[in-house]
């Protein structure tokens, strides 16, 4: 009788210290502070990592009971990415459920290789900022591609210079000197930079694709690039897709600045905005590579060639 009584003591015991401690944890860690602190929920943190940097922001009272509220709530899934305006002075239930909505800003990925018409379509559904006003303040091949987490008010303007100092800060001074010794320019790079990321799929590739154009260009060849014909015939309707995927005979001899079969060098502007593995790859390009051609087979792997004859077998064998 005494074992049980000692038993049942000591769990209402746990159990009132149990209730005292939650109940604890759930205040706010400061009430007094009513100061905000923005606090950034990345893409894909773990519950574990969010909680971790709540206590270290001096958001919450305990991590414990932090992640206990959460799952009496059931809101573990339903926690968002993006940057929240919290306070020491709410309370652990308040922050959780916070964080579910509101989020201040929204997360944009833009992808390598898209032109600025593709980031516009992007950026006008994830900020409701017209299509038309992007594009008309774009600068073609100088809007980074990368993951931001772009301001809900963001305007067409600011988003534009978000994008365009991230490629001023990827560009670092060590490109722009190598760039030199190459005898290039950093608008030379770009443009080239941005045929070889619709040209090449895989980064192996990049370096040898960028080398051939490259030798084309000192040996005042054409370049005879179909990105560049795709870049010119613009919007596919049938395809919904600004790039042609199949070019017919009647397409490479379209009148445009940007047909690089019909004409020498480059061309006027870059076609898309590439990344930073084919801005390096142009950079570190050797035009004394022993290839003139390339063909990509429909995986997307390379196959290169030293003479036309062998340009023409690597046609017939993966293309046709």
């Amino acid at each position: 009788m005494k074992k049980r009584y000692i038993i049942i003591s000591l769990i209402l015991i746990f159990a009132v210290g149990f209730y005292l401690f939650y109940r604890e944890g759930t205040l706010p860690f400061n009430k007094t502070d009513k100061t905000n602190k923005i606090f950034v929920v990345a893409r894909g943190q773990s519950l574990n990592n969010i909680v971790n940097n709540l206590a270290k922001e001096d958001l919450i009272r305990s991590k414990l009971v932090f992640f206990l509220v959460v799952k009496k709530l059931g809101i573990e899934r339903t926690i968002q990415a993006g940057d929240f305006r919290l306070s020491p002075s709410m309370n652990a239930f308040e922050i959780a459920k916070n964080l579910t909505h509101g989020t201040l800003d929204v997360w944009v990925t833009l992808i390598e290789g898209t032109r600025r018409e593709e980031m516009a379509q992007i950026v006008s559904k994830q900020l409701d900022i017209p299509e038309v006003e992007f594009i008309k303040l774009a600068p073609e091949g100088y809007l980074f591609p990368d993951t931001y987490l772009m301001p809900k008010d963001a305007t067409a303007g600011s988003v534009i210079l978000i994008l365009q100092n991230n490629y001023k800060q990827k560009f670092t001074p060590e490109l722009k000197t190598e760039t030199v010794k190459k005898g290039l320019s950093e608008k030379d790079v770009i443009i080239l930079a941005s045929i070889v990321e619709k040209e090449a799929k895989h980064e192996q590739d990049k370096k040898t694709v960028a080398s051939i154009l490259l030798k084309r260009l000192e040996e005042n060849w054409p370049l005879q690039v179909d990105a560049t014909i795709q870049y010119a015939l613009g919007y596919q309707p049938l395809e919904k897709s600004w790039w042609k995927k199949v070019l017919s005979f009647d397409d490479l001899k379209i009148d445009s600045p940007y047909n690089s079969y019909k004409n020498k060098g480059l061309p006027p502007t870059p076609i898309s905005n590439p990344g930073l593995i084919s801005i390096e790859a142009v950079v570190d390009a050797d035009s004394s590579t022993p290839y003139w051609y390339y063909v990509s087979d429909k995986q997307g792997n390379m196959h290169y060639a030293k003479t036309d004859e062998e340009h023409n077998e690597n046609i017939r064998k993966y293309l046709e």
